[in-house]
């Protein structure tokens, strides 16, 4: 059997026997983008990126989506990664996923122009106590997060003079992968974090995210919550800017933004990989979604 377009996901969406809120969800979003590309006469297949059986020569092909553990099993994700460009063509391309996957990518596009969350990155092996490279960043309030991560993961809001609760974390963090300390924005948690997604560099819609009170973190995993955005002109320009100053523009992605705290527009994370995208809020998108496939193919 040859396909066009091969869905990825991870094996546990793949056949479900359990299912809950988040999971639907994630058949659901699967399926918009099923029909939709089956509508533009597309033949589409669907399976978890580390199926050991599924020939990938025979799709042409494959399209990157719920693959969240990658980030938990990086290694053997960046030798697959690898191994399957060899015989097909990766949406988005993998120059773009082996580039968005660490998030170095912040300092290209702040070079290029783009206003991000400010960032210092503190590279593997650095010998600075958590406490100095903290001080040396000359914020007070900070978040440290690993340069390749998901999902918030060892994502820690560290107060001014509580740098020695999370030494220990810190050595066994940056011994093994780069890490980044940005400072703490108040408006994550008064406005919250807004993700737009832009479809062959052109916004498509909306939505915000807010933490739960008394966290930071605005993912559902922590107990965020989602809810309608209607964006300005000024935001949908600065996302498809964003969009536009990648090395070539990505099919598809979403663009986090949040307001600095001298209240401006910035970039909190690019995401081109395997972005939650939303279909579900807005029945326009799975059809926008296709088509920026389709010209991507074509082309």
């Amino acid at each position: 059997m040859q396909y066009d377009i091969t869905i990825l996901t991870q094996a546990e969406y793949v056949n479900p026997t359990e299912k809950n809120v988040y999971i639907d969800n994630v058949l659901l979003e699967d399926q918009l983008i099923i029909d939709a590309l089956e509508a533009k006469g597309l033949k589409v297949y669907r399976t978890n990126w580390d199926n050991p059986d599924f020939d990938w020569s025979s799709t042409k092909y494959v399209l990157f989506r719920a693959i969240w553990d990658y980030f938990d099993r990086f290694p053997e994700f960046s030798k697959w990664l690898e191994e399957v460009s060899q015989k097909t063509k990766l949406i988005n391309p993998a120059e773009q996923i082996i580039w968005n996957m660490d998030k170095h990518y912040l300092a290209d596009l702040e070079k290029a122009g783009v206003n991000i969350v400010k960032t210092n990155f503190v590279e593997i092996g650095d010998t600075r106590t958590l406490k100095q490279a903290i001080v040396d960043s000359g914020w007070e309030d900070v978040i440290l997060k690993p340069a390749v991560s998901g999902a918030a993961r060892h994502t820690y809001k560290i107060k001014q003079g509580e740098a020695d609760q999370h030494e220990a974390i810190f050595a066994a963090l940056i011994a093994e992968e780069a890490m980044l300390i940005q400072p703490f924005l108040k408006n994550i948690t008064t406005k919250g974090e807004v993700s737009f997604m832009v479809f062959g560099g052109k916004y498509s819609h909306a939505v915000l995210k807010k933490a739960k009170a008394g966290d930071f973190r605005v993912q559902d995993d922590h107990g965020g919550t989602l809810h309608e955005y209607e964006a300005s002109p000024q935001e949908i320009e600065f996302v498809q800017n964003v969009m536009a100053k990648c090395k070539t523009v990505p099919v598809y992605g979403r663009v986090d933004v949040t307001w600095d705290n001298n209240e401006n527009l910035a970039l909190v994370e690019l995401e081109i990989i395997e972005p939650e995208l939303w279909f579900r809020e807005s029945k326009k998108t799975p059809t926008m979604f296709a088509e920026a496939v389709v010209k991507f193919i074509n082309k």
